[in-house]
């Protein structure tokens, strides 16, 4: 059996993957580009996108899963962090988390922010998903084709969704 969060966190990883690998094809000129309306250049989202993932792992695993220094990777060493980062998003959804445990991020001011952990994996899922839609209206823009990332893709290719019956 599934569990519950195991769709959303392997569509997350699978959608983070396959953007990384059509922006490492573009030229540097594009991967600079400003685009109105997105979080910075498709580079910035990128990796902010893929740093964020790395920070949220670090406060929900309580420090195990490191922090990265997104600002000065390239695309292969993003594509690389994605790739460890999946598996800790796969172990997490398949251990089948409280979602009313208080994780606490600890700031680097001295501060704290408390948030449950079901609020947490949320903000994991709808900032991944934002900001990888950022990055197809970026593409688009420079007119090159966005490869198909929604849940419905994901699940076709992965045989979670059909026309008929789905076997176990």
């Amino acid at each position: 059996m599934t569990a519950v969060l195991e769709d959303g966190f392997r569509h997350h990883t699978w959608a983070t993957r396959r953007l990384l690998e059509t922006c490492a094809d573009l030229p540097d000129a594009q991967l600079a580009a400003p685009v109105a309306g997105i979080y910075g250049t498709i580079r910035d989202t990128v990796r902010h996108m893929v740093g964020s993932d790395a920070w949220y792992l670090f406060v929900i695993t309580g420090g195990r899963v490191p922090r990265i220094d997104e600002e000065t990777m390239d695309l292969t060493s993003l594509r690389a962090a994605a790739e460890r980062h999946a598996g800790e998003w796969h172990a997490l959804a398949r251990s089948q988390p409280d979602p009313d445990d208080d994780v606490v991020a600890h700031h680097g001011d001295g501060a704290e922010s408390h948030a449950r952990m079901g609020i947490r994996l949320a903000q994991v899922l709808h900032h991944g998903t934002d900001h990888r839609s950022q990055v197809c209206t970026a593409l688009t823009t420079l007119g090159i084709e966005p490869p198909d990332i929604d849940v419905w893709a994901y699940g076709e290719t992965v045989g979670r969704v059909g026309d008929g019956p789905l076997e176990d």
